[in-house]
């Protein structure tokens, strides 16, 4: 079957949803095209079970009431990259960690520039968190949707992180 889309909006902007029958395929930031996915034919608009929970589990999220997701997903990359994303699981809300230890999280150390290259084809941003991943030294350092807003999703995490009773 055919891919279906949806858009949201959401504090940092409307955000498309990709899905297929499997699960979750792509989140595109605002201002991301299409032509960027490498699908053979563009999704079509569709109110999709796996499009709505996902809308409403990042919804949640932008507000503070969602700090995993539990999504079906459908990944697409090579064998290393899936390995890389499904890592990105285990870093926890509103902390971060470095490119080597995820490397060292999927028993590869020494591979962090590998993840890096993974996680910049992540195609599942914010539900598999890669803005959570950061230099060695802690600098910011690559993310698809630029490094402004990787500081914003950063922020909405550990200002949420910040509350009574979170």
């Amino acid at each position: 079957m055919t891919d279906r889309q949806t858009l949201i909006d959401t504090p940092i902007g409307t955000l498309t949803l990709i899905a297929s029958d499997e699960g979750l395929t792509r989140i595109l930031f605002d201002g991301e095209t299409l032509e960027s996915t490498g699908l053979d034919e563009p999704p079509i608009v569709d109110d999709d079970p796996v499009l709505a929970t996902a809308e409403a589990q990042l919804q949640e999220y932008f507000a503070g009431d969602r700090k995993d997701f539990d999504l079906p997903l459908d990944l697409r990359g090579t064998e290393f990259q899936v390995e890389a994303w499904e890592a990105l699981a285990s870093v926890p809300y509103g902390e971060t960690t470095s490119y080597g230890e995820q490397a060292e999280r999927i028993g590869r150390p020494g591979a962090f520039r590998a993840v890096g290259a993974a996680n910049g084809k992540n195609p599942v941003p914010i539900v598999l968190p890669c803005h959570r991943i950061v230099g060695a030294n802690g600098s910011l350092t690559g993310f698809a949707g630029g490094l402004a807003l990787k500081q914003q999703l950063l922020a909405l995490e550990q200002d949420q992180q910040s509350l009574p009773g979170v």
